[in-house]
């Protein structure tokens, strides 16, 4: 007689109701409080009950099948195989009474992060979650390419991944385009894949959705604290750094290409300066003549382009066009700047050059600062390579009453060293409800000894 012919009746006589209901509830996934609970036991009675049942099936099945154990433990030495792979070893019904007699075996369970992987059954319970570890150590991995790499770390095939991936345990996550991820680099690993699929670089815009962040300034910090991430200069789009075909510039910015050729070539003419430039930094010749306002870089008395750690005296820019939202009189600067969401969110306000030629910032980098009362922190002026920008004014327009469309009024003492902001609006063009003396009040600061902070 086989297994198969008798384990079924054994079910039917070893095992009294309370027992089967007991071992049923066992293989279900009960705890022993929970299947003794439903009988009236205790936990301790409820593993007598089974224990009392394997050790009567076993002896009945050793005379039926006299090597059963010894097959049982042969097909259980993978890190997982199904219990109607192992009844068929057995030549025996797939029937819950089988656990009883692979439990005498020394079969278990697999554990794994999500806990034990019932119907499943193996001689060493750790295995498989040692293999999972593995498949997560490979992680990012693609939807597609998930089946591939689990076969490669021994992950027996029909193990339900997606729902042990997906556990709450788990490392990875399953991200919007379906490829798993690392939990806790969820969003540069997305990143990785879709330039993976991209095969190409892409601008920081592109990267916003599947990385899943709300900004491009998150794409791009996210990218820059990984090293996987390199940036193509002055393209500004990103790339994989395991793409070696890709001629990558070894520079941040255009400042740091010229001051590499003059430090390698210079003293040099403007003329080959721009086109050694370009070769390995391309840019327009209006960004290079930007850079030459650089304080690193100089001019020699022969018109040659060299460092001024050489020698070189620095190059001031040329006096810009003074634009009609900017006055002077005497000491005394004044701008108009119109408020717009910018200047609401508390970014930087970009200005017109002239304003930091007529302060004297005529190189680069540079800045000013100026003391404000009230409270405010300093307002300072800075001079770029390819742009002027005052701090932001985001307390000011909101302490003013200001909405978008309203014009501030940055008036400049240079003397002084002092800055007051103060509601421009002209008189029956504001866009808020102000009255005309709340519109005109004046935030000028007025307290003694403020001076000038460099």
């Amino acid at each position: 007689m086989e297994l198969r012919e008798w384990l079924t009746k054994a079910w039917d006589t070893v095992f009294d109701d309370r027992a089967r209901g007991i071992i049923e509830a066992r293989a279900a996934g009960h705890s022993l409080e929970e299947a003794g609970a439903r009988f009236g036991v205790t936990r301790e009675r409820a593993r007598q009950v089974i224990s009392e049942g394997q050790g009567k099936l076993a002896s009945m099945a050793a005379l039926v099948t006299p090597a059963w154990r010894a097959i049982a433990q042969q097909a259980g030495a993978a890190p997982a195989v199904r219990r109607e792979d192992l009844a068929v070893a057995l030549r025996a019904e797939d029937h819950v009474v089988l656990e009883v007699l692979l439990l005498e075996a020394g079969l278990r369970a697999p554990r794994t992060w999500a806990g034990p992987l019932r119907g499943w059954w193996t001689a060493d319970p750790d295995e498989l979650d040692r293999r999972l570890l593995r498949l997560v150590e490979r992680a990012p991995v693609r939807g597609d390419d998930l089946d591939e790499q689990a076969r490669v770390v021994g992950v027996p095939e029909g193990v339900n991944l997606a729902e042990l991936l997906g556990d709450p345990r788990s490392r990875v996550v399953r991200d919007a385009a379906g490829h798993w991820v690392r939990r806790k680099v969820r969003r540069r690993d997305s990143a990785y894949l879709h330039l993976l699929d991209a095969g190409r670089p892409c601008r920081a815009e592109e990267l916003v959705g599947p990385m899943g962040v709300t900004s491009v300034a998150a794409a791009r910090e996210g990218l820059r604290r990984d090293d996987r991430f390199v940036q193509v200069r002055p393209e500004g789009t990103w790339a994989l750094a395991e793409w070696s075909h890709l001629n990558v510039a070894p520079y941040g910015n255009a400042i740091e290409a010229v001051v590499a050729v003059v430090t390698e070539q210079g003293p040099i003419t403007q003329r080959a300066l721009f086109s050694q430039v370009g070769r390995v930094y391309p840019v327009s010749a209006s960004r290079l003549r930007q850079c030459l306002l650089s304080d690193q870089i100089g001019r020699t008395p022969e018109g040659l382009i060299d460092l001024v750690a050489r020698g070189a005296q620095p190059i001031e820019e040329p006096e810009p066009p003074r634009p009609d939202s900017m006055a002077v009189h005497g000491d005394v600067l004044g701008v108009r700047i119109r408020v717009d969401r910018d200047v609401l969110r508390g970014s930087g306000v970009r200005v017109h050059l002239w304003l930091t030629w007529r302060l004297g910032l005529r190189q680069t980098p540079m800045r000013r600062t100026f003391a404000t009362a009230g409270g405010h922190a300093p307002l300072t002026v800075t001079r770029a390579a390819s742009f002027a920008q005052v701090s932001t004014l985001r307390r000011h327009a909101i302490e003013l009453g200001t909405v978008e469309g309203c014009v501030l009024a940055v008036i400049l003492d240079l003397a002084a060293g002092t800055a007051r902001v103060r509601h421009g609006c002209a008189p029956g063009e504001c866009r808020t409800s102000l009255t005309v003396s709340s519109c005109r009040a004046d935030q000028t600061p007025r307290e003694p000894g403020a001076r000038l902070m460099t």
